[in-house]
């Protein structure tokens, strides 16, 4: 019997290609490295400018603002990135379909990649360091934060628990742990690609999660609903990425940065209708579960969204069998309490037999 795979087909191209694309990129890497040289280091690498992101040369080859995504230099990140592409690729492309699954994809990768060109042309210039316009700008750091700003939108309150629940983690954490783990890899081991990337990536997917990219409305029945545009719900506010100690001083910029795009027609204010509305999309989408890769730590420890579906449904049977034994029960009653109001309704009111005196 030959072995199947089930990966939804956008992702399984992802996956190919960063695989392929990864090998290609560490094959030329070496054989352009001149013989009896140092192998490569993250400060001294041979450029290959035709696949991974150069800023200093992006002009004469942009398509390398796409395929540097799938540019991994060593085992681990590409292992890393592989994983990230395969749950998170499973679930949101089932979730979204493939043609949205590929359009975040494409945007959260792309627009990251752009900004980041003209910021290392400037750090070169202004630091007086051309070296650091000649950077291979590679990875996917910003796919990883795609999936976990996305993870963060659907299930902001679930707990994951490692190693046997000896580590439990909020899923609304995910994306603070993430930058800052990348800011400080970057700062002290010299990592900035990452910590670039990270903030970047993390940024561009939530301010297109949170004002255009339309979400599928749970609460409506009818199934040529449009869906709505964009999550005004308070749970995917950008303050809410961060710990709770921090919040309130980053919500009182950010409302001041988005009022100044609100003011020069950048933005448009959310309505108190599309915030209720939002609110009751989110816990629609926190009944809905995590994802089957991720456990949760409720009752439901350890199902799948399935089974969680399953159990569902079983609980709503149950209680309707209930409802209509009841109703059965309450029907003979109910009969007999009719007949008798109809029967005393047929009686004449106020009749009494009268015999006249036979006067």
């Amino acid at each position: 019997m030959p072995l199947r795979f089930n990966i939804p087909p956008v992702t399984r191209v992802l996956l190919g290609l960063t695989v392929a694309i990864s090998f290609i990129y560490n094959v030329a890497r070496y054989s352009h490295r001149p013989a009896g040289s140092p192998a490569p280091t993250a400060s001294v690498q041979p450029l290959v400018p035709y696949l991974a992101l150069v800023p200093a040369y992006v002009i004469y080859y942009p398509w390398t603002l796409i395929t540097t995504v799938f540019v991994e230099q060593n085992i681990i990140t590409l292992l890393v990135n592989g994983a990230a592409l395969y749950f998170g690729g499973r679930y949101f492309e089932r979730a979204w379909g493939s043609r949205a699954f590929l359009l975040t994809l494409l945007i959260t990768s792309l627009i990251p990649n752009v900004l980041a060109v003209p910021l290392y042309i400037t750090w070169a210039a202004i630091s007086g360091r051309p070296a650091r316009a000649m950077v291979p700008i590679t990875g996917g750091i910003t796919l990883q934060a795609a999936f976990l700003v996305a993870c963060k939108q659907i299930v902001p309150e679930h707990t994951v628990s490692i190693y046997k629940g000896m580590i439990k983690l909020r899923v609304k954490h995910f994306p603070a742990i993430f930058l800052a783990v990348n800011t400080i890899s970057g700062l002290v081991f010299g990592t900035t690609t990452a910590l670039v990337l990270s903030w970047l990536g993390l940024i561009t997917t939530w301010v297109y999660l949170r004002f255009y990219k339309r979400q599928p409305d749970l609460s409506s029945t009818s199934p040529d609903s449009g869906g709505i545009k964009g999550d005004a719900s308070e749970t995917f506010a950008f303050a809410t990425f961060f710990p709770e100690v921090v919040q309130p001083p980053i919500a009182s910029v950010c409302d001041q940065i988005f009022n100044v795009l609100c003011t020069i027609k950048l933005c448009t204010p959310f309505s108190d209708e599309a915030v209720a509305i939002s609110n009751e999309q989110a816990a629609h989408r926190e009944d809905g579960g995590l994802p089957d890769f991720v456990k949760q730590s409720r009752g439901t420890k350890g199902m799948s969204k399935r089974e969680e579906a399953e159990r569902r449904r079983a609980l709503a049977l149950r209680a309707l069998d209930q409802r209509l034994n009841a109703a059965t029960s309450s029907r003979p009653a109910e009969a007999s309490a009719a007949t008798l109001s109809e029967a005393r309704d047929q009686e004449p009111v106020g009749q009494a037999d009268y015999k006249p005196d036979g006067n």
